[in-house]
């Protein structure tokens, strides 16, 4: 494994100077606020890890970085204070400014010093700090003390990942690589699908292009509005997404059903995770193919059922029912129609079948529908971070059907992409009726009382 991860990374030299760059980015302003550094620099700092780069340098790379791209932010600021607002992106959404403003007035000087560690407002303070102009003196030393802190806060994780998992795994000849290129591919969809979810939404530039292009032809024009149901907004996003995971799960499908058994990939990955040796990792897969299953799903439902039953939300309960049996639906159907063998079937799961995953498929369907109606609340430019987090919940769920050997990888492709499909339809319903808010909600409590029946399920009833 080291030796690929050498052959792949660049030198020592080049590593430092690829590290203090993402540093000096990260905290650059308009740069910083595109960029997704923490993710960047935790790979480059892995990769040191694995090279055994002294960790000094590495360290003193990240200050050196995030010192200058301060440093840049505020002379920006300081010197161009009435051309900042005119540039892009901050042109087009000046409520990140009014935000760092407001982070500045509450905390003085040492907003400098909290916000290099505040995600949304760490690119812009530095650069408010220049427009207000503040003491370049007082700016330098809180630049200086932040950086100083921040440089082993985001390495050293990486760093520590890089040092220590090769000899956590054990990796079969040939895997490596693909591996490598299987992380690479999942980090680049999802940042892809988070970029494009928010392009194709009413804010988003490719949407307007869209929208006046539309208005410039007669025919389009009439389309465009026939197609333009809430608030008069067309649900671009949700046609995208339903017209690739269907496309996707469409030629998944065929492929598996000509194929009449696993691909080579999913030998291989079986053959990893046959292999792998990570402490408590199987127990691990086994709880979440408990948290996963139809117990599972109905104990994280009930309380969220209930309460959208109270508060006489009953659109909003039958779009999430009717997702959550379609999908039960597909998976039953599909099992039975492609009849697909597992590659490992434990006594209770004598009868079932691989293809789709239903774990796959219920996950992405509960996490993304949950997704989607928490979105809707919130202000456009803070609705990705929910995304994200249904991403996060969504992949460890689907994985562990893989740790504990009872599907194939492509059989986790195919739920995902079904579940995406009806995620899609959902949506699509959804958005052609005007609907009240779901606000407020006690999501502390509701949360609470999920837990509480998850963990009653995983203690007192077997898995299904």
């Amino acid at each position: 494994m080291i030796e690929t991860l050498q052959q792949l990374s660049p030198s020592p030299e080049m590593l430092l100077l690829i590290v203090g760059a993402i540093a000096l980015l990260e905290s650059l302003a308009l740069v910083g606020l595109l960029l997704p550094g923490v993710l960047l620099i935790t790979a480059a700092a892995s990769l040191a890890g694995h090279q055994d780069l002294a960790i000094t340098s590495l360290l003193l790379a990240a200050f050196i970085g995030a010192v200058i791209g301060d440093g840049i932010s505020f002379a920006l600021g300081y010197s161009q204070r009435e051309r900042v607002t005119r540039l892009w992106p901050l042109s087009r959404h000046p409520e990140w400014l009014a935000r760092g403003a407001r982070f500045f007035q509450r905390y003085g000087s040492l907003s400098v010093f909290f916000g290099r560690f505040v995600g949304p407002v760490r690119p812009v303070i530095p650069l408010i700090a220049g427009m207000l102009h503040m003491s370049p003196r007082a700016f330098l030393w809180a630049n200086l003390a932040s950086a100083a802190l921040w440089a082993p806060a985001y390495v050293l994780p990486g760093y520590l990942l890089g040092q220590t998992w090769q000899q956590l795994l054990t990796i079969p000849p040939g895997l490596e690589a693909l591996l490598i290129i299987v992380a690479a591919i999942i980090v680049v969809l999802a940042v892809a699908f988070s970029w494009l979810r928010y392009q194709v939404s009413r804010s988003g530039r490719v949407y307007r292009m869209l929208a006046h292009g539309a208005r410039r032809n007669r025919l389009l024009r009439r389309t465009w509005l026939k197609q333009s149901w809430r608030r008069g907004e067309v649900p671009l996003a949700s046609w995208l997404l339903l017209v690739f995971s269907l496309g996707g799960a469409s030629g998944l499908t065929i492929a598996v059903i000509r194929q009449r058994g696993p691909f080579l990939i999913d030998l291989q990955v079986h053959a990893f995770f046959d292999t792998l040796v990570v402490p408590m990792m199987p127990e691990v897969g086994q709880l979440l193919a408990r948290i996963g299953d139809m117990y599972g799903i109905l104990a994280l439902v009930l309380p969220w059922g209930i309460w959208l039953l109270a508060r006489r939300h009953l659109a909003a309960f039958a779009h999430i029912a009717c997702g959550l049996g379609a999908i039960a639906l597909i998976n039953t159907f599909g099992k039975a129609l492609i009849g697909r063998p597992r590659p490992d079937t434990p006594e209770y799961l004598t009868g079932s079948l691989a293809y789709p995953s239903a774990h796959a498929s219920s996950a992405v369907v509960l996490y993304g529908m949950a997704a989607a109606f928490i979105a809707q609340e919130l202000p456009p430019q803070r609705r990705f971070w929910v995304y994200w987090v249904a991403i996060a919940l969504a992949l460890p769920m689907a994985l562990s059907r893989l740790v504990i050997g009872v599907h194939w990888l492509s059989d986790l492709i195919g739920g995902g992409l079904l579940g995406l499909v009806v995620c899609a339809l959902v949506r699509l319903a959804w958005q052609r009726g005007h609907h009240s808010s779901l606000a407020p909600c006690p999501w502390r409590w509701l949360a609470v009382a999920s837990m509480v029946l998850i963990s009653l399920r995983v203690a007192l009833l077997p898995p299904v």
